[in-house]
């Protein structure tokens, strides 16, 4: 099989993936969510991550000795709303345990509640965020991270993990390095850009217009996951 041929059989794995499904492509779009939200939470509420608990760590042990710019509040309320909703995600899993497409589906639900929540404060509250309204959405932002995150870690689909990125790039590298090539290649280099596209994009709607309309993004995007997640529901196939 040419390399050409060997691409396109992965372009159309990632649509009709004959053991996941729509799954692999509705979690490309969650990890340009990932990459807008957390565009959001670096650039407006004082660098706090509230997809990548590894960075938001890091940041508590910078905010607790004292460097400047950092939010000790915001980041606490990061990784306790994303211990939430990891265990949050926890209970869906146990709950719905006979269909993939439908734990997705409650998942994507519960993460467009958040951040539709989330926008609302930031439209009320408006840009600079301060006190209450930094912790508000950090927490609630961390909550639909982890909650997302909980989930597709349950639902395994290999290198779409849509929100931390160093195994994959670990993967993509050894792999490129083998002459490796083929689906599992163009899952990793996918994933790795989608977060950086819903990275740029939740940047430059921060930098130049709010961080309502990062917030807006991602939103928006949650709407085409939450379709895609209840059509995927619907299917009596063999990967559900």
């Amino acid at each position: 099989m040419s390399e050409t041929q060997e691409t396109s059989t992965g372009l159309r794995i990632l649509v009709a993936d004959p053991k996941h499904g729509p799954l692999p492509a509705l979690l490309l779009v969650l990890t340009i969510v990932t990459g807008a939200v957390d565009a959001v939470s670096i650039l407006s509420l004082g660098r706090v991550f509230v997809a990548n608990m590894t960075g938001n760590v890091v940041f508590v042990g910078f905010a607790l000795a004292g460097a400047p710019g950092f939010s000790l509040s915001a980041s606490l309320f990061a990784l306790g709303g994303f211990l939430v909703g990891a265990a949050v995600g926890g209970a869906l899993i146990g709950r719905i345990k006979s269909q993939r497409a439908a734990l997705l589906r409650a998942c994507v639900t519960g993460e467009l509640l958040l951040l539709t929540a989330a926008l609302l404060i930031a439209i009320i509250a408006g840009t600079p965020f301060t006190g209450v309204a930094v912790d508000s959405l950090a927490a609630l932002a961390a909550v639909a991270m982890g909650l997302q995150n909980a989930v597709v870690r349950k639902l395994a689909v290999p290198d779409l993990t849509t929100t931390v990125l160093t195994m994959t790039i670990t993967g993509l590298a050894a792999d490129l390095r083998g002459g490796g090539h083929g689906p599992a290649v163009l899952r990793r280099l996918l994933a790795v850009a989608m977060m950086l596209i819903g990275a740029v994009a939740g940047a430059l709607l921060v930098l130049h217009v709010g961080a309502a309309a990062g917030l807006g993004l991602a939103v928006g995007l949650l709407v085409i996951a939450c379709a895609g997640s209840v059509l995927a529901a619907r299917q009596p196939a063999g990967w559900n």
